[in-house]
C-alpha cells in the first residue's frame, strides 16, 4: 500500500504528555502482532512525529515504549538517560528507552527532532539517514509486514513508487509505505529511513 505523501504543513500539532510543548504527528499506526500481550492504551503501536526543543528539561515518561530520536535541526543535545549523559548530534539517530529518566540540555539554542515511538510488546523500528546523490537514484525496499517511511531532511527529494507515481518532497514531507515493493529515490539530498515491524 502506498498513500499519497504527508505534508508538513498538514501534520496535527498535539501538546507533549508533559505539557512541555507541541509535537506535530506525521504518522501513527499498528501492526498485526501474532502475541499481542499489551492493550494499546495510547492508540498507538508505533508513532512518528516532529519536535521543536526550545528549552532544556525533562522529556515526558512513556512507559513500555522505545524511541528513536533524530535532530533534523540545531547544532545538538546532550540527553542524560537514567543519569548517563549522550551527547546526540544532527542526522544521527539515538534510541533510548522511554521508561527512562531523561533530560535534554541544548548545546547552542533550540533543536527539531524527528521521533519514532513503538510499543515493545508490538513493535520494532529501525532509523538510518540515507544519502541521495544526483548522479544515480536510491532504493528502499519494503518487505512484506513492514511499514516504510522516508522522510526528507532536505528539499531535493523525489520518490517514485512501484505503481510510476512520483512525488516530490519538501522538508520535513514524507512518503509511507507498506507491504512488498520499492521506493526510488532521486534527487539530491537526504532522507530519514524509517521502517517498523512487528516486534519479536
Amino acid at each position: 500500500m502506498g498513500g499519497d505523501a504527508l505534508r508538513w504543513s498538514a501534520y496535527r500539532s498535539v501538546p507533549w504528555k508533559n505539557g512541555g510543548g507541541l509535537t506535530r504527528e506525521v504518522a501513527s499506526g499498528t501492526v498485526q502482532a501474532p502475541m499481542a500481550s499489551a492493550e494499546i492504551t495510547d492508540g498507538f503501536d508505533w508513532r512518528v512525529s516532529v519536535a521543536d526543543v526550545d528549552g532544556e528539561g525533562s522529556f515526558s515518561a512513556f512507559p513500555g515504549i522505545d524511541r528513536v530520536i533524530t535532530l533534523v535541526e540545531g547544532e545538538g543535545m546532550v540527553l542524560t538517560v537514567d543519569g548517563t549523559p549522550h551527547a546526540v548530534g544532527p542526522l544521527s539517530p539515538f534510541a533510548f528507552s522511554g521508561d527512562a529518566a531523561t533530560d535534554c540540555r541544548l548545546e547552542a539554542g533550540a533543536v527539531r527532532n524527528v521521533n519514532v515511538m513503538t510499543r515493545r510488546s508490538r513493535a520494532a523500528a529501525t532509523v538510518r539517514i540515507v544519502t541521495v546523490a544526483a548522479a544515480r537514484e536510491s532504493e528502499m525496499a519494503c518487505a512484506p509486514g513492514e511499514t516504510l517511511l522516508a522522510l526528507a531532511v532536505t528539499e531535493g527529494i523525489t520518490v517514485a513508487r512501484p505503481d510510476g507515481r512520483e512525488t516530490t518532497l519538501g522538508r520535513l514531507d514524507c512518503v509511507r509505505h507498506e507491504g512488498p515493493a520499492a521506493l526510488t529515490l532521486r534527487g539530491d539530498g537526504m532522507v530519514a529511513e524509517m521502517r517498523i515491524t512487528a516486534a519479536g
